[in-house]
Formats: structure tokens, C-alpha cells, sequence
């Protein structure tokens, strides 16, 4: 029983700032980038998220992820942002196909 209650955590209130909303945002655009719509923009606003998370959340006890428990929140930073420069992968619904790429060319 001791093992589950380290997982029990409290509900929160909906709307609420900024448990809630910080939930939803990492809800909807991780789900953007898992299947490639928009996935720099929402690649971004997650890595923006999860920094605005570190800092403060966790840096408010010490400086450097390892000595704070904030290595979670710096890793997803930091792939996010990866994923926001990178763009999406070969495998994603928004990328353009030979049968976009023609119909582009002939609308022009």
C-alpha cells in the first residue's frame, strides 16, 4: 500500500492557474506533435511550458536539475525545443506529399 500512496496525488479544480491549464496545454500539443499537425508551433509552446514548469516549480530549491529533481522537466525543455527547430518527421500527417506538392504547383 505504501507504494501507491507515493502516486496519490490531489485533484485539481478546473481552470485553475496554472495546474490546470499547464495540463491541458501539455495535453493538446503534445498530441500535435505526436501525430505531426502544426508541430513546430505546438513543439514550441510545450518546451515554453515545460521551462515556465522548471523554473518555477523547481528551481525555487536549487540551481541545477540533479540537485532539485527537475531533470524530468529540463529534458522535455530541451527535446521540445529540439523537436520545434527540427520539424516534423517522415511519418507525420502534415507532411507535404507528391500529391499536395502538385496541387500547390497547379493552384499557382
Amino acid at each position: 500500500m505504501k507504494v501507491l500512496e507515493r502516486y496519490q496525488s490531489e485533484v485539481v479544480p478546473a481552470f485553475a492557474w496554472p495546474s490546470w491549464w499547464a495540463s491541458a496545454i501539455q495535453f493538446a500539443a503534445g498530441a500535435l506533435v505526436m501525430i505531426g499537425l502544426a508541430t513546430r508551433y505546438a513543439a514550441l509552446l510545450c518546451s515554453g511550458s515545460m521551462a515556465y514548469a522548471y523554473f518555477t516549480v523547481h528551481q525555487v530549491d536549487a540551481l541545477l536539475p540533479v540537485q532539485n529533481g527537475g531533470e524530468k522537466a529540463a529534458l522535455f525543455c530541451f527535446a521540445f525545443l529540439l523537436i520545434a527547430f527540427l520539424g516534423n518527421g517522415t511519418w507525420s500527417v502534415g507532411r507535404p506529399t507528391p500529391v499536395r506538392e502538385k496541387l500547390a504547383a497547379a493552384a499557382e
